[in-house]
């Protein structure tokens, strides 16, 4: 991955990224940073090459909303539940936050970024579990869904280990896989929250054969029909090591962040992470957990 090594050795030249300690193979933090929560409410800041630095963020507090089926049908009477938001969730809890607002700075990139061709589908990975990337995805799907006019839906794509049903407290339902296996339609497995105009797909049960029904066809139509219906889908990807399902999801994407972890995230990991993807799909990395 040429071009983000590039990027990563050009801000080590100019001074303006540092190694993290750890390792002499350890990853180069970019020079910009996010502050990122975890999912026990605390917050830490994460370098992105998107964002601009922010001190610290406020304490986040848990909100419980209403959440609906959506459906094409007008006709059909939604299925209303209680959703409580993490308090990780601050794009949505803090939304006047700094930490809130480092969201919104990489939501403005990735509109930037547009410019060199669609970002309809932008998957959301990383090399290694427990490096943050369902916070980051949910997060940047609610700094996305509160711009006016713009319709988002978050998929969990994480087959193996769903996250997204916890972080806003719903039921697992039926979700992507039973759509995928013919055992559900699609209006029956999304959800969607209006107070925040999120809609949200689920991972539903647990697959047989999950990297086989990543890259099926099925959910290459999949995407293509939710295309049709939202201005930008994100996808919370399992980890890219030392699994092969994102590889198989990869050419149905537009675009990949990849989220690594200060301190921990290895180089050799990161360039094998990086490696199953197109060039030219990488749109950035983001470091979670970096010190202030």
């Amino acid at each position: 991955m040429s071009r983000i090594q590039d990027i990563l050795a050009k801000a080590e030249r100019d001074g303006t990224a540092r190694r993290l300690p750890g390792s002499s193979a350890g990853v180069v933090a970019a020079p910009a940073t996010v502050l990122t929560p975890h999912f026990d409410g605390s917050a830490t800041h994460a370098a992105s090459p998107f964002a601009t630095p922010m001190p610290l963020a406020p304490e986040a507090l848990g909100v419980t909303v209403a959440v609906a089926d959506a459906r094409d049908d007008v006709a059909a009477e939604p299925r209303t539940v209680r959703a409580t938001l993490h308090p990780a969730l601050v794009a949505a809890i803090a939304p006047h936050s700094d930490i809130a607002e480092q969201f919104r700075a990489i939501r403005s990139k990735l509109t930037q970024r547009e410019e060199q061709g669609p970002l309809r589908t932008i998957g959301i990975t990383s090399p290694a579990s427990g490096d943050g990337k369902s916070v980051m995805a949910a997060n940047l799907a609610l700094a996305m869904a509160q711009e006016l006019q713009r319709s988002i839906l978050l998929i969990d794509g994480d087959l193996r280990t769903p996250a997204v049903h916890s972080l806003f407290a719903t039921d697992r339902g039926p979700g992507i896989t039973e759509v995928l296996n013919g055992e559900a339609t699609l209006d029956e497995a999304l959800i969607h929250l209006p107070e925040f105009r999120l809609t949200l797909l689920p991972a539903g049960g647990s697959a047989d054969y999950p990297t086989e029904l990543l890259g099926s066809t099925s959910m290459r139509r999949l995407l293509d029909a939710l295309s049709a219906r939202f201005d930008r889908i994100l996808l919370d990807l399992p980890s890219a090591l030392p699994l092969a399902d994102v590889g198989t999801l990869a050419p149905h994407l537009d675009g990949v962040l990849m989220v690594v972890r200060a301190g921990i995230t290895q180089r050799p990991a990161l360039d094998q992470a990086l490696g199953i993807f197109e060039e030219q799909k990488v749109i950035g990395v983001v470091l979670n957990e970096a010190s202030a």
